[in-house]
């Protein structure tokens, strides 16, 4: 791949949801969520350009305010990545663009670069995500905890809401995955407008539409970790982090 190919962040954020609505513009901090997930991806200095993708004009002010780019989309998306995939629709097919959630006001700055990188430096990688290694036996429980399972080439095999691999005795040691995803443009495109296979449907990941339709996804494994806010209790853990309690 050509390193001069754009990298592009598309942050999709929505106020509708089921366990947390208006949770982009909700405060911490002192700042809305969006705004910081906005400025941690900016800072991260690796991208040629960021952008908010969102339905709303309530998120779309906010981002406008912080100095940000904000790019409306249609309001029939089914999920974050089909926003995503109409904001970039007009990029090179050969760009990067990474899938930051909206939700995440901890990503890593360190973490969103290495994931440029590993697009650019490998040709042979088309769509990148990644995972780190746990041993907490609450987060392997937990259905709300994804887990990956990887092949010795460092690709996925299965995602899972369930415990994997299974652990005979002792304490798990399992890779948690982190969702943020790398893509070619071209890629992007080609997997939203794959149909959701049975694995999806019955895990509800959509990563697992690419496994199903034979699409490889490379999984960087790093020490970083991130916070994002699903729930209102997700928030107050997130202020705690930033010393804003």
């Amino acid at each position: 791949m050509n390193a001069d190919s754009p990298a592009v962040a598309v942050i999709p954020a929505r106020w509708g949801s089921s366990r947390f609505p208006g949770k982009p513009l909700a405060v911490v901090g002192g700042k809305p969520v969006v705004q910081h997930v906005f400025e941690r991806v900016r800072d991260a200095g690796v991208f040629d350009a960021v952008w908010v993708a969102t339905d709303d004009e309530r998120i779309a002010a906010v981002v406008r305010q912080a100095g940000g780019e904000a790019r409306l989309t249609r309001a029939d998306h089914a999920t974050g990545t089909e926003r995503v995939a109409e904001a970039a629709a007009a990029l090179p097919p050969e760009a990067v663009v990474l899938n930051v959630q909206g939700d995440e006001p901890l990503v890593p700055g360190d973490l969103l670069r290495d994931l440029v990188q590993a697009l650019r430096r490998d040709p042979a990688i088309d769509l990148v995500t990644a995972a780190h290694p746990a041993s907490d036996p609450a987060g392997f429980a937990s259905p709300h905890v994804v887990k990956v399972v990887l092949d010795a080439a460092g690709r996925a095999l299965y995602f899972s809401r369930a415990g994997i691999p299974h652990v005979a005795s002792g304490a798990p040691q399992y890779l948690r995955h982190i969702g943020i995803y790398g893509f070619r443009r071209r890629i992007l495109t080609q997997f939203v407008h794959l149909p959701r296979g049975p694995l999806e449907e019955r895990e509800g990941l959509e990563q697992l539409r690419a496994l199903e339709h034979d699409l490889a996804i490379h999984v960087l494994v790093t020490a970083h970790e991130t916070l994002g806010v699903d729930t209102p209790e997700d928030l107050k853990a997130v202020a705690l982090r930033m010393g804003a309690a």
